[in-house]
Formats: structure tokens, sequence, C-alpha cells
């Protein structure tokens, strides 16, 4: 990369930025506009979500304090915080959130060989969501409960490489398994479901479009067995049973057999039961399968950790997306800027030395390079990795 650039200009450089000026363009987000255009907003958030700032009046001391830089950032205007709350709370956040689509097709391609835990040649999604607290006095459009305010985070994320493919923010009310209605179900993937998503009418949507799910069972399921195979309980499969639904609107929902498979963690002593609708894949994968499901977890537990998602800078229900979609769009960029210079550190790493060298001009391998000896150093090896790819 150019050495003369900043840090900060060598990641948006990743940024494609013809694909961003169709998506402003889509929506009119310069329309009348003669400064501070939807470039500037986004890289002005993107700055937010990098340094760890906390609030739009942090974002404008800090770059007012480096304005003989904001330039070589590619910022053309000069940054304040109220055009800033202006332009979240106005410019419409579908922009941002289709150019996070741009950003995941070209991640996805970088990481369509990463591994997972499970060798298999399908692409494996797992399904899920997380609930993000507000407070309802600030935030009355996101109703959740009576004196609680939230908004859900519903994701269905690629596990080679733990990108997001495909994301719905609602008001935290709303039910889990109303999102199936939106997944259109990829012919050949393997969708790994928590069970917050069991519909079996919906489910079936996944067999006609010849899709794999896996997904645990719930306590009152009633089956009737039509045939066990053998299993070898040394690997902690229990059963391995095809079974029909019996409950009359489950059976119309979902007419067709199902494969039931009961697992004992040997960690943990819990047992666990699987549905899927797969019947040639080995029983002990699909409990490895389910145990990948964490992935998603951490995932969330690392976004709401390492990036501004759960505090906002404005009240509106387009300032909180606009953020939100930033925020998705800048864990994008690190990562895929991550696997074209082959770094082998953490994003958690990488974010952690740019947060302090964003301003710096020095080729981003070195900056990186300097910065991990040092981290590495100082580095507490009690602290968990939540997330490596």
């Amino acid at each position: 990369m150019n050495q003369g650039q900043t840090l900060f200009a060598q990641i948006m450089v990743v940024a494609p930025h013809r694909a961003f000026q169709r998506c402003v363009q889509r929506y009119g987000g310069d329309h009348r506009v003669r400064r501070f255009r939807c470039w500037d907003q986004f890289l002005a958030m993107a700055f937010a979500q990098l340094s760890f700032r906390e609030s739009l009046r942090d974002v404008e001391a800090c770059l007012r304090a480096r304005a003989e830089k904001l330039y070589h950032m590619g910022i053309r205007s000069t940054v304040s915080r109220n055009t800033l709350a202006v332009a979240n709370e106005q410019r419409d956040w579908r922009i941002y959130a289709d150019f996070a689509q741009v950003l995941i097709q070209d991640a996805r391609q970088l990481y369509c060989d990463e591994r997972f835990g499970v060798d298999l040649e399908q692409t494996v999604y797992a399904l899920d969501s997380t609930t993000i607290d507000l407070c309802l006095s600030l935030f009355p459009w996101a109703h959740f409960r009576t004196t609680k305010a939230a908004i859900k985070l519903h994701t269905l994320l690629d596990l080679r490489g733990n990108i997001p493919t495909f994301i719905r923010m609602t008001e935290g009310k709303v039910q889990d398994v109303r999102l199936l209605d939106e997944l259109l179900p990829e012919p050949g993937a393997i969708y790994v479901i928590d069970r917050g998503y069991l519909d079996f009418a919906r489910l079936h949507t996944f067999t006609r479009s010849h899709a794999t799910f896996v997904i645990r069972a719930k306590k009152n399921f009633r089956f009737q067995r039509r045939y066990s195979a053998p299993v070898d309980r040394s690997t902690g499969v229990v059963c391995d049973q095809t079974v029909v639904l019996t409950f009359a609107r489950s059976a119309d929902g979902y007419p067709e057999p199902l494969r039931r498979i009961r697992y004992k963690d040997s960690e943990t002593g819990k047992t666990l039961v699987f549905l899927t609708n797969n019947f040639t894949l080995p029983a002990l994968t699909i409990a490895e399968l389910y145990r990948c499901r964490w992935q998603i977890e951490l995932f969330f537990k690392w976004i709401k950790q390492h990036l501004r998602i759960k505090a906002f800078y404005g009240t509106s229900e387009n300032a909180v997306k606009t953020q939100i979609w930033i925020a998705i769009s800048t864990y994008l960029l690190v990562a895929i800027l991550k696997k074209r210079l082959r770094l082998e550190h953490s994003l958690y790493t990488i974010l952690q030395i740019l947060s302090v060298t964003l301003f710096e001009k020095v080729p981003m391998e070195q900056a990186l390079s300097t910065g991990a000896d040092t981290f590495t150093r100082g580095y507490n090896h009690n602290q968990l990795q939540l997330f490596d790819l």
C-alpha cells in the first residue's frame, strides 16, 4: 500500500467507492448536499468505531485536533457533531445496509476456504439473534416490554470465516421464528438453527428447497418412531431414529419423516436431542455441527465488546440502524484487510493496534508487525480470546 497514506486511509482503500456511490444514488443520499456527503459521514462513523469513541462530541474533538490530516484520511469536509447528528438522523440507513451487502460478498469470497471445525464441502450457516437493551424513554419506537425497550439483531452467520450474510434489525418484541419467512434457503447448504426458530411448517421450506437444517427439539416434542439405526455409544450418540410427527398441526406443516438424534455431551454431561432432515451425514457429524453453532454466540459477544452497537450516538430508529450497519461494515473492512494482507493476528489485536495508530503514515504491515510484538509482550495470557479469525 502507499507509504504516504494514513493507516485509516489504507483501511478505506479496501472499500469499493463506486459501489458505495451506487448505493447513495439509489436512495438519493447526496441530493442537494453541498458539503459533508454520505461518504464523509461513513468515514467519520467508521473512525468512531475504529477508535472506540464514546460520543459525537468525542468524534468532533479528535478529528478537529488532527484537522491537517483529514484530507489525507479522505474526509473532505469539517466534521461537527451537529452536522453528523443530522446526517445520522435524516440520511436513509438503507444506503449503509446495501453497502454492507457489497462488503459481505467480497468477504465471503476471501474466506470461502476457511475451516470451521467440521470437514464438509457444503456451506454451513448458523442462525440466531441477540437482543440489545435500550432505554424506553429515549427509544420509544423500539417496543419490547412495558418498562423496557430493545432491538433484536437476527443474523445468519457463514461459519467459514464468521461472516454475517443475512442481518435483520427488528423491535425486541418480534419473535425469532418470524424471520424464517424472510430467509431464502440456499440449495445444498446446511443451516444450524437455534431452538427459538422451531416451527415445522417453516422448516419444511428448507426441505422443499433441498437445504439441510439442524435444530434442537423441545421437551414437549411428540413423535412416533419408525426406525432406529445402530449407533456407537462410545462417541456420545445415544440413538439415531427416523420419526414422524404425531401432533396434528405439526404433522400438517411437516408431513415428511425427520431424523431424531440423541447425544450426550461427555464434557457437560447434558443430553441433547437434535432434529434434522439430513439422513446421510453420520449422527456424530450432526452433533458436531450443532456444537459449531456456538461460534455465532461468540460473534455476538465479540461485536458487543469491540464495536459501538450497545451505546448509540442518536436516538431515532434511522440513527440507530445507520450506526449498526456502519459498525458491521467496519468489521467487514478489517476482516477483508486481514485476509488480503495475509495477517496472522486476530481481529481483536488488529483493532487494538489501529485504535491508537489511525493517523500514522506507515505501511499497514509495518504498523501491525511492530505493534504486535509490543502487544504480545504485554499480553495477559489469562485473557480469553473470544473471537479469532
